[in-house]
């Protein structure tokens, strides 16, 4: 996986663009697997975790979206994507949200290990939406496995 962040953040800064990630149920390992390559503070503009429909609202996602299709769909990934790129200025913004196994009892909607990733491209005006499930027995496998789908996908993309 460190290859292939390694060649798009080369590939970003080539093309002088920038990324910003708002995420909910990968708790910032996003985030922390793109900082970790050297030099990506070069196109790494801002990160979010907004585990709270609360904080996702305060950064751009509307309460309309989450009360009538709740917080783990495409939807809201697709608002969470594009809020942060306007927030940050990115030409990428990435959403993800999902149930990973647990109850949520503030948000009963959503099939559990069901995950939805958005890369918004602010410069085409783009979603491009991903969805999974996921079912390891370990919370930390299953954001790596959400982890190397969207690695897997902006790789090709960018």
């Amino acid at each position: 996986m460190n290859k292939k962040l390694e060649n798009i953040i080369r590939k970003l800064k080539e093309e002088k663009m920038t990324i910003s990630t708002m995420e909910s149920c990968t708790g910032g390992g996003i985030a922390n697997q793109i900082t970790n390559i050297k030099g990506a503070s070069s196109v790494f503009q801002f990160s979010a975790v907004t585990y709270s429909n609360e904080y996702k609202v305060k950064l751009g996602v509307s309460s309309k979206t989450i009360e009538k299709y709740s917080v783990y769909s495409m939807q809201t990934a697709r608002e969470m994507a594009k809020s942060i790129s306007d927030f940050s200025k990115s030409n990428l913004g990435i959403g993800v949200t999902g149930k990973l196994g647990v109850p949520d009892y503030n948000n009963n909607e959503g099939k559990d290990n069901e995950v939805f990733i958005c890369i918004y491209d602010r410069d085409l005006d783009k979603y491009n939406d991903i969805s999974l499930f996921v079912n390891s027995e370990d919370r930390k496998d299953d954001k790596l496995e959400i982890i190397e789908v969207l690695v897997d996908f902006l790789y090709k993309y960018v």
